[in-house]
């Protein structure tokens, strides 16, 4: 089942629910959103958590060695960050409408901070 993800790509985002110690600690790092998987709920975000991969070399001009990748991290785990207020907040929507010169309406839906009631996009 596909799910409504509130966060879009390149968002600004801060990880709220994570490992906090050691060193894969990613619980309050800040990232941008590379990329959202909606069929898995989970997103990819910049800088804050890798997987290693050991790579081998396959053919004579390509070359092993040992890779950092980002990996995904579930999506109820970060938090948008409002570019207005630079705050994490949560995310309310508001319809906008608008009436065309023929008398069609064109309904927008517009994200909306909580916290300073700004429009995000």
């Amino acid at each position: 089942m596909i799910t409504k993800v509130h966060v879009k790509k390149n968002d600004q985002v801060v990880v709220i629910s994570g490992p906090a110690t050691g060193d894969k600690a990613i619980k309050g790092k800040q990232g941008k959103i590379l990329t959202v998987l909606p069929k898995v709920n989970k997103v990819i975000v910049e800088g804050v958590a890798y997987v290693t991969k050991h790579q081998k070399s396959r053919r004579q001009g390509q070359a092993g060695g040992i890779y950092q990748k980002e990996r995904a991290i579930d999506a109820s785990n970060v938090m948008l960050i409002c570019p207005k207020c630079g705050k994490a907040t949560r995310i309310a929507h508001r319809i906008d409408v608008e009436t065309r010169e023929d008398g069609t309406q064109k309904k927008t839906n517009v994200r909306v901070c909580k916290r300073c009631k700004a429009d995000i996009d």
